[in-house]
């Protein structure tokens, strides 16, 4: 038990610090929460969405008062955000755990590949 609780707060504090980051704390969240606590994928992903609206409020927060935040266009992305999440939410409703772990570890590897690739460019 106590073990199981110290693995919540490193995720907790992983993720936080990822999404602080501006990089996505889910990023991080997803893989720990599925692999090291064998979590069903969509449980993950809710768990994810939670945690994140309360860590992105307060990276906001810090990131405005820091001057980062600059909101020329951003209705744009919210609007499409918002149309595409729900989207996506009903995609994820519909396909199986294993599918959509399969996607999302697709979508890191596309990821880090493209970033391997800039860091070689340099």
């Amino acid at each position: 038990m106590a073990l199981t609780i110290f693995l919540y707060i490193v995720c907790g504090l992983l993720a936080g610090i990822f999404g602080g980051l501006g990089m996505g704390g889910g990023t991080v969240l997803i893989p720990l929460l599925t692999i090291f606590l064998g979590f069903d994928q969509k449980l993950s992903q809710g768990i994810n969405l939670v945690s994140f609206l309360v860590m992105s409020l307060f990276a906001l927060i810090i990131h405005y008062k820091n001057g980062y935040i600059n909101t020329r266009g951003i209705i744009y992305i919210i609007l499409s955000g918002v149309v595409f999440s729900v989207f996506g939410s009903f995609l994820a409703g519909i396909l199986q755990a294993g599918v959509l772990r399969t996607i999302y570890g697709v979508f890191l590897s596309l990821l880090s590949i493209i970033e391997l690739i800039k860091v070689i460019k340099k």
